[in-house]
């Protein structure tokens, strides 16, 4: 995309890096061929229509029957009094940890939400604009297991995260950071939130997410956004947005509703996901699975602003199903893709950004069921209009594996829906009526002067793709896509250069994270 990010006011830390000067020649360049190690593409500006599935009479139908379960079932909130006491106070009716809610109450909450909001980064050249006609791409999250570089299924270690920090820093099509791109189980559950925010402090410059695991340890990440941009530029400013899942079937636990409040007081970001899987966690049809969608949406986002009016909030939703026979996840399927594009109408009608969606797929490694069940849900999160988009790049397995391949095979499909989503050019470039006029009838387009003057930006280039001859491919060693995946993630690495970070901020950073783990004894647990 050509179209400049706007430079907000340089937080403390925003330096800008070698890799982010060039302007608008350098991202063309990056948008037609899948970019490289140092260029960077702004946020996504969809010029692109919306996929509807709803009508209104549908959309009301949905919304009229999650009013009936927010107030005649009601959502436990387990665990907390003091959410439970916010809720008593809003004229909620609370029975024990069950909360009823009157017709339209979190709703009417909702207003003070925003419906669009900035994301600072350290670099102010790389803050996303989240809500509206933006799309953000996030990597993976959550996988305690990774498909490494040699091709072993094993768990994920510190190495690990740090590489895809580092990857995801690298890769163009990629605005954000992302959180637990990756579970390193070789640091203690207890300490290891410290070591990945700072991974993704200390090895990209790109917005990042906060810690959920526990409120304490959200609270760390705010400590350690405010060693990077200040304490006054935090409380006044979204440096954050992180991951609340509810408990489905309508319920919210006491760490994500701990992780919820943290978040929520210092105007920090929160996305409010129910996490589905069809037919386990929800009904097994796609109405009966948006209405507790909403419904446990509108209950978990509303209590945000009861918290701190105006904090941003996220509609989010993951959606799967599950195999009938055997239980396990399902991706790519029909019926997802329509909650996600029935939940992104609904995100709409409330007023929030929306989150859904990635390249998600069940299969153990890159094959053809990778690629497959991940375009399918990649194409329907581009055409829902989703905001925010979680697992973008190098999701496997149903969520247990982060793959190098996998990232990098992924990571050249999201600069092709950069590409897709910069619309029709109409200028008169676009119109190409010179071209028609030089060539004529019965001629062709290779040599004429508007073919030339747009040669190196005309078509999307693959970073993956064999386009060659077969005796070409042959020659090269007849490699699979995964393959020269591979070889890329190999060279990325091995030419990684991380963004200048004021020595000042990481000496306050690493003292911070010192003093934090020698507070407490390791726990695995």
């Amino acid at each position: 995309m050509d179209e400049k990010l706007p430079v907000e006011a340089e937080p403390a830390g925003g330096r800008r890096s070698r890799g982010d000067r060039g302007g608008g020649a350098a991202a063309r360049r990056a948008a037609r061929t899948g970019g490289g190690p140092g260029q960077s593409l702004t946020y996504i500006r969809r010029r692109i229509s919306v996929y509807n599935v709803l009508d209104e009479e549908g959309l009301a139908l949905i919304e009229k029957n999650a009013d009936t379960v927010l107030e005649e079932i009601g959502i436990e909130f387990r665990d907390d009094a003091e959410a439970l006491e916010l809720w008593r106070q809003a004229g909620a009716d609370v029975k024990g940890e069950r909360v009823h809610f009157p017709r339209g109450l979190p709703r009417s909450l909702l207003k003070t939400a925003p419906s669009t909001y900035t994301q600072h980064a350290r670099n102010s050249e790389r803050s996303v604009e989240i809500g509206g006609n933006a799309t953000v791409f996030a990597p993976v999250y959550g996988p305690p297991f990774v498909r490494d570089l040699d091709g072993d299924r094993r768990y994920a270690t510190i190495e690990d995260f740090r590489n895809f920090v580092k990857l995801a820093y690298m890769a163009p099509s990629i605005h954000h950071s992302g959180g637990t791109v990756c579970e390193p189980v070789d640091v203690p559950v207890n300490k290891r939130h410290l070591d990945m925010i700072y991974s993704h402090i200390k090895y990209s410059d790109k917005p990042f997410m906060g810690s959920v695991t526990a409120p304490e340890r959200a609270e760390d990440t705010i400590a350690m956004a405010k060693i990077v941009f200040g304490d006054k530029f935090v409380e006044e400013n979204t440096v954050l947005t992180s991951l609340i899942n509810a408990n489905s079937p309508m319920v919210f636990d006491e760490t994500m509703l701990g992780a919820l409040k943290v978040y929520a007081r210092h105007n920090q970001a929160c996305i409010v996901t129910p996490f589905i899987l069809a037919g386990a966690m929800s009904p097994v049809t796609v109405a009966g699975t948006l209405t507790q969608v909403l419904a446990e949406v509108l209950a978990g986002a509303a209590l945000t602003q009861l918290i701190r009016p105006g904090a941003p909030v996220l509609f989010g939703t993951f959606a799967s199903s599950i195999s009938m026979q055997s239980g396990a996840p399902t991706f790519g399927t029909p019926e997802p893709s329509l909650v996600s594009y029935g939940a992104a109408q609904l995100a709409r009608r409330v007023g929030l950004p929306f989150r859904t969606g990635g390249s998600l797929c069940a299969s153990k490694v890159s094959d053809a069921q990778a690629a497959y069940e991940s375009a399918n849900t990649l194409n329907s999160t581009i055409l829902a209009g989703t905001n925010f988009v979680l697992h973008s790049a190098g999701w496997l397995e149903g969520g247990l594996a982060s793959g190098y391949d996998k990232f990098m095979m992924d990571i050249d499909q999201l600069g092709m829906q950069q590409k897709f989503c910069e619309g029709v050019d109409l200028s008169e470039n676009g119109q190409a009526m010179d071209a028609i006029r030089q060539v004529g009838p019965g001629s062709h387009y290779l040599g004429c002067d508007h073919t030339q003057a747009n040669f190196q930006s005309a078509f999307y280039r693959s970073s993956i793709a064999d386009n060659n001859s077969y005796e070409q491919w042959l020659a090269e060693g007849e490699k699979r896509a995964d393959q020269r995946a591979n070889e890329l993630a190999r060279r990325w690495l091995e030419t990684y250069e991380a963004p200048p970070l004021d020595p000042g901020i990481d000496d306050g950073l690493l003292d911070f994270i010192a003093k934090k783990k020698e507070s407490m004894p390791d726990a695995f647990t």
